[in-house]
């Protein structure tokens, strides 16, 4: 088992240096969609996600390959995820030493060791899909991507002078 090197210290002074990650579910007549999602805690900018019907290992792998495209220099970076089995698995602990990432894990039964990842997650049900009569999966994931999107490009943080995460990391590394 990783140990927890985050400590709960959100606090990221560069892109890629922390990142959380963890999935949800949401529930969608008699089917679950599943969304594993992967934030720097630098900007609070959701880097990258994916989803499914299925909650696999695949999931968390396709979610790091999408991130580790779009972020090429990761050495020394720290992800932070709960125990879950995905995050446990041996294709999850061989994958990110490859690339230079440390893993960090959470307490067994301590929430706020991932709140951050946490806060997202009610940030995108409460204001992105409960307020929505979704009828079907195609509508979920609809929403989700939009969320997202609004999420990155618009929705001010408190954290980040009243920014959103995009134009917070074009105006600090700029």
């Amino acid at each position: 088992m990783a140990k927890n090197l985050l400590k709960q210290d959100f606090k990221a002074d560069k892109p890629n240096q922390k990142w959380v990650t963890d999935i949800t579910q949401y529930r969608v007549g008699d089917c679950w969609l599943y969304l594993s999602a992967i934030k720097d805690l630098f900007n609070n900018e959701i880097i990258a996600y994916q989803m499914s019907h299925r909650n696999d290992n695949e999931l968390v792998l396709q979610t790091f390959r999408q991130a580790f495209k779009q972020q090429k220099d990761v050495t020394g970076l720290i992800v932070h995820s709960d125990q879950g089995f995905q995050y446990t698995s041996h294709a999850y602990h061989d994958m990110l030493p490859k690339v230079g990432a440390r893993i960090s894990m959470s307490r067994r039964g301590n929430c706020y060791d991932n709140a951050s990842m946490e806060s997202f997650f009610s940030h995108l049900k409460t204001e992105g899909l409960y307020p929505y009569d979704i009828r079907n999966m195609d509508e979920a994931q609809r929403r989700i991507e939009e969320y997202i999107r609004f999420y990155n490009q618009c929705r001010p943080q408190r954290k980040l002078n009243k920014l959103p995460p995009k134009e917070y990391r074009k105006q600090l590394i700029a």
